[in-house]
């Protein structure tokens, strides 16, 4: 499966985005599978920002965006969305989405496979 993200964009602090992870191909539906998104600043390490896995729909979020960022998927059109509301300046990276896989912890990048190209999300003051 390949993964690609889009969506990102200027705005400004307390604006909304939404981002999109369109997954071509084949995407298993299994428990442990998934898709998650993570976001890379300059000079900072890739950090987990959500994840929602195919079975039961169940979400994770890392603490700094619970409560402004929700996480979805449309089966029918093989996407998840990240809806992205009171954006702040620390939420300014470039967001990539990848397939949660079997293994490794869903908050560390190491659990995830076919990362998609980034978009980027800048949020100004």
């Amino acid at each position: 499966v390949q993964l690609q993200a889009y969506g990102g964009g200027l705005v400004r602090t307390g604006d909304s985005l939404r981002l999109s992870c369109v997954a071509a191909g084949r995407t298993s539906s299994g428990r442990d599978y998934g898709v998650g998104w993570f976001r890379q600043a300059p000079g900072k390490d890739r950090e987990f920002v959500s994840v929602i896995y195919w079975y039961g729909s169940t979400t994770y979020y890392a603490d700094s965006v619970k409560g402004r960022f929700t996480i979805s998927r449309d089966n029918a059109k093989n996407t998840v969305y990240l809806y992205m509301n009171s954006l702040k300046s620390e939420d300014t990276a470039v967001y990539y989405c990848a397939a949660r896989v079997p293994g490794g912890e869903y908050y560390r990048p190491d659990g995830y496979s076919n990362w998609g190209q980034g978009t980027q999300v800048t949020v100004s003051s």
